[in-house]
């Protein structure tokens, strides 16, 4: 990676002067995703009883339905303007996609978490208008462990987002950093955070199957 030029430099810190309160802590913003999620996924977990083969084998499905609503989620009001969530636009093509470019992609301090993890009231909104409404349906249509086994698969599926896109913007010579796994995943975000490709290309921050799968795998 290049160093981080001078107009990148200022604007990062007129982001965070603007952006990050005195008070803000990239740790304990990433300990409440973590210990959130985990926390639901559990209650979830302990809803199940006697699931069933035919049950388990819901979870791939539920995994693909994950991973083309991350895609188009992020294709969508992620990287253009829509009516109600603009400051999802905000947040990420205009703050995240101008502090993190494809040659300078790394934090520089725990407070740079801020324009990488959701916040906090993300995740509330994502069990509370996400994984229940569609696990109810499941719950419905199919069985009670149907349901509850789309809120466990829904709710890991968002923490695995949060803790990959969390390691692809840590250094490269970080112990996860160095991960073979994560260096490649990390490759595709970073192809991603090339202003000329980002609203074209590689939009799956965890596994790239919907990209694969609709063509918008960039590779160099």
């Amino acid at each position: 990676m290049s160093e981080i030029s001078s107009d990148l430099r200022d604007w990062r810190e007129a982001y965070r002067e603007a952006e990050i309160g005195p008070r803000y802590s990239g740790w304990l913003h990433f300990a409440f995703t973590t210990v959130g999620s985990l926390s639901a996924i559990t209650f979830a977990a302990s809803r199940l009883h006697g699931v069933r083969p035919l049950e388990w084998a819901l979870l791939p499905l539920f995994f693909l339905i994950s991973n083309f609503g991350e895609y188009f989620g992020h294709r969508g009001p992620m990287h253009h303007r829509k009516r109600g969530l603009g400051l999802l636009f905000k947040r990420h093509t205009l703050q995240h996609h101008r502090f993190f470019t494809a040659d300078s992609m790394a934090f520089e301090s725990p407070r740079d978490f801020k324009i990488t993890l959701f916040p906090p009231v993300m995740l509330l909104f994502f069990i509370g208008g996400m994984a229940v409404p569609i696990g109810a349906l499941w719950y419905a249509l199919v069985s009670p462990n149907a349901g509850w086994l789309f809120a466990v698969e829904g709710i890991s599926y968002f923490l695995l987002y949060e803790w990959l896109h969390f390691l692809y913007h840590l250094p490269e010579e970080s112990l996860l950093g160095r991960l073979p796994i994560i260096a490649t995943l990390r490759r595709h975000h970073q192809a991603h955070h090339d202003p000329e490709l980002m609203t074209r290309w590689n939009f799956n921050i965890t596994f790239p199957i919907a990209d694969w799968i609709l063509g918008t795998s960039y590779r160099r």
